[in-house]
């Protein structure tokens, strides 16, 4: 069991192969969930998936031979998929090496996969539920035993949890099985189940050959390095950790389709360093950022500027006036600035000069785009503070704008930008409905009624604390169908008087103790600032203009009077800087022709007055003299971009209606490990992958919490902590619902009640951007269908290297 160290006393259960798959995706920025196969019903969304951009092309019109090289973020740090620190890179490599049984199709389906299966369904379902696969009678690993039951009996016991020797992060499912036997022949295995299960094809994808999954030993160390027993088109040449590289060879045993490439080898090339990797040839096939697509957009753009220099790139923005200023200093008569001068200009030739040749041969690629099966979502982290009570996370959700968040990252991709109504299915697979009508949409009016309702007001931050209970929509919500209508109205009448002695306390509070709040508000906020850290609401708002130049004195005092209003005696102190500062502008602020008897203009009021509350301040909403604030954690990386700038648009959302957004920008490292695992933030932005099972890949990312013997909090995948257990009852129906249609319409109530909790807000489904060489066939931007490796190759004509072919 894999456990997580965390400070508020929070440790997940097992693991899930999804979380390992998510980390990938959280650390890259550009940081997933579900759906149930089968046709679609009348009640589904008219709605298709992004189509693939793989530039397909037929088998026969691909080269034998040759060598492709995909990029990847990093070696595996494990070929055991079934381990906690499997990544994305895991995944890619083992769907060249392993059977599938089901794998998706471009609409999320899963689909029986021939080179593996004749046959697979269910046989029976009383007594018990049984399972019957016919095995393709060709198909052997790669050592020439064949594919059979002990393959089946050995990963099972692996993974059903029963024995604690095997160090496993997903048992969804195995659990459940009761005994797997031989059918009618070496070719049948038939399984079954003791309690019924849906998602049954879930499971033996992929299936590892009983030496690895036999013996605790192989599965937990034998397996990470290296797979000798493969069954796939492609066979495990080496692994290279100097060079980064792991090969992968033709499979001579391979029954099916024969692979077109000899050789396939990922290696691992930093998201930084990919525009370089596609131009010197290193690889090629690799995802990349939007700043890399405007790359090779651009180079095919300049294709035909006849050798005229670049508008883009290093030295694009010099002026003619800094040209001819640093051609006078390098040729002038100050020897010393002359030689300055001139290494810079030679530094900058050969930055042109190179980034000139990376632009010429970034021509030979072309943008696959899809979008990822992924989605992002807002995580509001219900487990404390103001975000315990389900009226401010509604309040959070029913303030955002999620088109104008999709646009923001969809948009300038070309990409549909819609955002996402489901938590358990992606647009275009079957089931997916728009459930986001049980919470509602974007009103700002009602964001700011339930606010008021939860007892948050303007001018609460001053107010003088006092004990107070939170409601719950959400509990309210989960017990809609018998409540009692009396006990409604009695609470009602105890919010108004609670609301009535709040005004009366508020009326008779302290001005001393106001003014001290305020003085330890304006320390907390300064020692913030010191760790870098950017409050929103307190000063410049993300996307507005920057304030006029001042100097740095004005300009200190202008923001501690905008931002905290000082003392009394913290007033008169200050004056010198208010006159340097003139008129502070906005509500609250001391206007510059406000006149001292001495004449002097600034903060100056008659003595015993209360300093006037900062326009922040007054526009902030607060209760029991605490504001509003949240904490909104992002990750710092290079590959983040798209992620800070949907966080700084959520950020001036909520500053709308009065809440304040305290933006952490983390390391990528630490980001999932030190702060979403752990809880370690209020607001957060990360990605769940899709799946065709959402009532078992779904059910650990929304299980309710639950409280350990020591203490903790057994959160498994649920890392906003938000649950209920009408949603956890839901989940265990569908997941033992065998009719598809019931259990479709199951996991669409499943999507309405993790709505209304307001845990987890689906903003946007993440792009999928892909470079590859024009002349590769068959590979790109897969959207949700696994790769069939088999068929990727070079073009024939362009693999002969036909300088005609390397133009279009």
């Amino acid at each position: 069991m894999s456990h997580v160290g965390v400070p508020r006393g929070t440790v997940h259960k097992r693991r899930s192969l999804r979380q390992s798959r998510s980390l990938a995706l959280l650390t890259t920025g550009v940081l997933t969930i579900p759906v149930l196969a089968g046709c679609s019903s009348d009640g589904d969304d008219t709605t298709r998936a992004a189509p693939q951009d793989i530039a397909s092309a037929a088998r026969d019109t691909v080269a034998d031979g040759s060598t492709a090289n995909w990029g990847v973020d990093t070696l595996p740090a494990t070929f055991n998929a079934f381990q906690a620190d499997a990544d994305s890179a895991t995944t890619r490599i083992t769907g060249a090496l392993l059977p599938s049984l089901f794998p998706m199709d471009a609409k999320g389906r899963p689909q029986l996969n021939p080179d593996y299966l004749e046959s697979a369904k269910v046989i029976e379902r009383e007594p018990k539920q049984v399972v019957l696969y016919k095995l393709n009678q060709q198909a052997v690993w790669s050592d020439g035993r064949e594919i059979g039951a002990p393959d089946f009996v050995a990963q099972w016991r692996a993974l059903s949890g029963k024995d604690s020797a095997f160090w496993t992060a997903r048992n969804s499912g195995y659990e459940r099985i009761e005994k797997i036997e031989r059918g009618a022949d070496d070719l049948q295995v038939r399984v079954t189940f003791s309690k019924p299960y849906a998602d049954w094809r879930s499971l033996f994808s992929p299936l590892y050959p009983k030496e690895v999954t036999g013996s605790p030993d192989a599965f937990n160390d034998g397996a990470r390095t290296t797979l000798k027993n493969t069954a796939g088109p492609f066979v495990l040449r080496g692994v290279s950790k100097s060079k980064g590289t792991v090969t992968l060879a033709r499979n001579p045993r391979w029954w099916g389709d024969k692979a077109k490439l000899d050789t396939l080898v990922f290696r691992a090339i930093g998201s930084k360093d990919r525009a370089k990797a596609l131009a010197d040839g290193t690889v090629h096939i690799a995802d990349i950022d939007a700043s890399t697509a405007d790359r090779i957009t651009l180079a095919l753009r300049d294709r035909g500027n006849n050798g005229q220099p670049l508008t883009h790139g290093p030295g694009a923005e010099i002026t003619p006036a800094a040209a001819l200023r640093s051609w006078a200093l390098a040729y002038g008569s100050d020897e010393e600035q002359a030689e300055t001068a001139q290494a810079a200009r030679e530094k900058n030739r050969k930055a042109v000069a190179a980034y000139g040749a990376q632009q010429k041969a970034l021509r030979d690629f072309a943008v696959r785009k899809s979008l990822e099966p992924a989605y992002t979502q807002l995580a509001l982290n219900g487990e404390s503070g103001p975000l315990a009570d389900d009226r401010v996370r509604r309040a959070v959700a029913r303030a955002l704008d999620r088109k104008e968040l999709a646009q923001t990252v969809l948009g300038p991709l070309g990409l549909p930008a819609e955002p996402l109504g489901s938590h358990l299915a992606l647009s275009g697979q079957p089931g997916y409905k728009d459930g986001s009508g049980a919470l509602g949409e974007q009103n700002t009016k009602e964001a700011q009624g339930l606010l008021a309702d939860a007892g948050w007001t303007r001018g609460g931050a001053l107010e003088k604390p006092k004990d107070t209970k939170a409601g719950s929509e959400a509990e309210k919500a989960e017990k809609q169908d018998d409540k009692d209508d009396e006990s409604a109205e009695n609470e009602k009448s105890e919010k108004k008087k609670d609301e009535k002695d709040e005004k009366a306390e508020k009326a008779e509070k302290d001005a001393d103790k106001g003014d001290q709040q305020r003085d330890d508000d304006s320390e907390d906020t300064a020692a913030s600032r010191d760790e870098g850290l950017y409050i929103v609401g307190d000063d410049n708002k993300p996307g507005a203009p920057a304030p006029a130049a001042a100097p740095a004195s004005a300009a200190s005092a202008v923001s501690a009077v905008h931002v905290l209003a000082p003392s009394r005696t913290a007033a008169v102190q200050s004056a010198a800087l208010l006159r340097q500062a003139g008129s502070l502008g906005e509500g609250g602020a001391v206007a510059a022709q406000d006149k001292h008897p001495s004449g002097a203009a600034g903060a100056y009021a008659p003595v015993g007055t209360p300093a006037p509350a900062p326009a922040a301040a007054q526009g902030r909403l607060g209760k029991d003299g605490k504001p509003l604030t949240l904490r909104f954690v992002l990750p710092s990386g290079p590959g983040s971009q798209s992620l800070r700038s949907v966080g700084d648009k959520i950020a001036a959302m909520l500053d709308r209606i009065g809440i304040g957004t305290e933006i952490t920008k983390v390391s990528d490292e630490s980001y999932f490990k030190d702060h979403i695992a752990s809880g370690d933030f209020d607001l957060a932005l990360y990605s769940w992958p899709a799946t065709a099972y959402p009532a078992t890949d779904g059910r650990p990312i929304y299980a309710k919490p639950e409280p350990a013997t020591d203490g903790s909090l057994l959160v498994e995948q649920n890392y906003t902590r938000v649950g209920t257990d009408h949603i956890d009852q839901l989940f265990d129906r569908a997941a033992a619902e065998l009719d598809e249609n019931t259990a479709r319409d199951l996991m669409r109530q499943v999507d309405a009640r993790i709505w209304a909790a307001a845990g987890s807000i689906p903003l946007f489904q993440r792009p999928q951007l892909v470079a590859v060489d024009k002349k590769l066939a068959n590979a790109g931007a897969f959207g949700f269908a696994a790769p069939r490796y088999q068929d990727i190759g070079f073009k024939n004509r362009q693999a002969a290297g036909s300088p005609a072919d390397r133009k279009k």
